[in-house]
């Protein structure tokens, strides 16, 4: 899977589930302030990256994700990890 297409994926899926207008949603914005994101939102962000992309996601790993493009780098990491397995 490229990084543009998981980008994309991404992008669709936070403008869904939490409701967030995808001209807000930029590589540099804070993830957290943008989304508005508790703590049960952080399990649904879990939920819906285990279903779109089929890796295991574990809170310590949210600990470095402090803006978009951190999670587009994380997901592609996780995505290339697993494909490679």
């Amino acid at each position: 899977m490229t990084k543009d297409l998981i980008i994309s994926k991404v992008n669709e899926f936070l403008v869904d589930e939490f409701e967030v207008e995808s001209s807000k949603i930029v590589p540099e914005a804070n993830m957290r302030e943008t989304l508005d994101l508790d703590s049960l939102d952080y399990v649904d962000l879990v939920v819906v990256i285990e279903s779109n992309f089929g890796f295991k996601v574990v809170g310590e790993d949210f600990i470095n994700i402090h803006s978009f493009q951190d999670f587009y780098d994380y997901c592609h990491q996780k995505v290339s990890q697993k494909d490679a397995a």
